[in-house]
């Protein structure tokens, strides 16, 4: 879907890293990207409209590489997908037009949605995110991870586990506010686990969605094929009600690749019984999913309400944690 501004996601390092004064400037590279370090562990790497927290631990050496590699990856991916564009822009159908691998990836993550309009662009920035963490599944790198926005791919070695934190409902985040940011809730994700992907969609996200959903979280086994799952179930969180106000996309994003296709821009508060509705429906597309292979669990959030699908192999474990929470809990290691 069309990309818009919102909150960058957060990541908390659980290592202890030198001081920023020890570590290297900020450094840009001839066609535009920056990256700084964050700490001894993490980058920020920024180019255009792409924004990625890289996270890895590890080997020392092994860890710097790895950096390394990505940063030098990164560097020609937003030149790589702008030559593709108007292709990444169109509906996908039944044969691929599409050369390079991360536009190839997305097309790949939403073919299996395509008897609805869907474009490629449904799946980008999870396919950023795995072509990154790419770089970080070597030798020596125990667990690593690569936040794009909140699209989330990660690489676990055998033994090795990353906690997750949920942010569920965008329209309570506080740029303002300091300190630990308090999540809704935390799941672990263990390397025996059949997921190395986390995507969020929503009405009040970065992407514009068709339906009401605050949030719907995808856990799935790469980040591609959680970002075009997320998308679609967030669309599926429906119902109609004179409080839901919606747009052509291409009035609210002129190069939108909805084209005229109604989004929803602004959602009133809602009967109980009308928000139970909306995410019933998109549960239900959810356990399709599921069944059909494509999504582990998912979470969808709507005006304080929510729906939990549970994983079909292990219903207590993963996403179903967040269920057994009586309150928040602060940030784990990423953050969705």
């Amino acid at each position: 879907m069309s990309r818009r501004a919102a909150p960058k996601a957060n990541t908390e390092a659980e290592s202890e890293g030198p001081p920023m004064s020890q570590l290297p400037p900020s450094q840009a590279a001839p066609g535009g990207a920056q990256r700084r370090p964050l700490d001894a562990g993490r980058w920020h790497f920024n180019h255009g409209p792409i924004d990625i927290v890289a996270e890895a631990h590890g080997d020392d050496v092994e860890v710097a590489v790895a950096h390394e590699l990505a940063w030098r990856r990164f560097g020609t991916v937003l030149d790589e997908l702008v030559a593709e564009l108007p292709l990444l822009r169109q509906p996908v159908r039944d044969a691929c037009p599409l050369q390079g691998p991360i536009a190839r990836r997305m097309w790949r993550a939403c073919v299996p949605f395509r008897a609805a309009f869907i474009t490629p662009m449904a799946a980008v920035a999870g396919a950023v995110a795995q072509e990154l963490i790419a770089c970080y599944q070597r030798t020596g790198i125990e667990r690593a991870w690569v936040n794009n926005g909140g699209d989330i791919a990660l690489h676990l070695a055998p033994g090795r586990s990353a906690r997750v934190g949920l942010f569920a409902d965008l329209a309570r985040f506080d740029l303002r506010e300091r300190g630990p940011l308090t999540t809704d809730g935390q799941f672990e994700l263990r390397a025996e686990m059949p997921v190395r992907g986390v995507a969020t969609s929503g009405w009040r996200g970065r992407s514009f969605s068709l339906g009401i959903a605050d949030s719907v979280t995808v856990l799935a086994g790469t980040a591609a094929e959680a970002d075009a799952a997320a998308t679609v179930i967030a669309n599926a969180v429906d119902v109609q009600d004179p409080g839901i106000h919606r747009r052509p996309a291409n009035e609210c994003k002129d190069d939108s690749d909805l084209g005229d296709i109604l989004v929803t821009v602004d959602v009133a508060a809602l009967a109980p019984a009308q928000v139970q509705r909306a995410l019933e429906a998109g549960a239900a597309r959810a356990r399709d999913l599921q069944r059909a292979g494509l999504i582990d669990s998912a979470m969808l959030v709507c005006q304080g309400q929510w729906r939990l699908v549970e994983p079909l192999s292990s219903p207590s474990s993963g996403i179903s944690a967040i269920a057994k929470q009586p309150q928040a809990a602060a940030v784990g290691s990423v953050f969705a």
